[in-house]
C-alpha cells in the first residue's frame, strides 16, 4: 500500500491506494478539488462538512445523467468471437 496526500481546497488528505496507483488517485483528487473550487467560485465560501455534502451531491448528479453507453448484440458478438479467437491461440 502507498500512501498519497490529495490537496482539496488548500488542505491535504492523506489517503492509501494500491502500489502502481498513485498517478491516478492524484489526477482523481485534482478532478474533485477543480469541481470543489467550482461550487465554491458560485456559491461562496461555506463550511467544510457542507462543501463536502454540495460536491458529493454534484458529482453523483454527473454520474447519474451521463449517457450510458449503449452495447448491441452485435457488439457482444463480436467481442465473444474474439475471445474465442485468442483461446483458440493460447489453448
Amino acid at each position: 500500500m502507498s500512501i498519497v496526500s490529495i490537496p482539496i481546497v488548500n488542505k491535504n488528505y492523506t489517503m492509501r491506494c494500491e502500489d502502481g496507483q498513485e498517478g491516478r488517485l492524484i489526477q482523481l483528487g485534482q478532478m474533485v478539488d477543480a469541481r470543489a473550487r467550482e461550487i465554491l467560485d458560485k456559491m461562496g465560501l461555506m463550511p467544510e462538512n457542507l462543501l463536502l455534502a454540495t460536491l458529493c451531491i454534484v458529482l453523483a448528479d454527473e454520474v447519474r445523467n451521463r449517457p450510458t453507453p449503449s452495447v448491441t448484440d452485435a457488439d457482444l458478438r463480436e467481442i465473444l468471437a474474439r475471445i474465442r479467437e485468442i483461446k483458440h491461440k493460447i489453448g
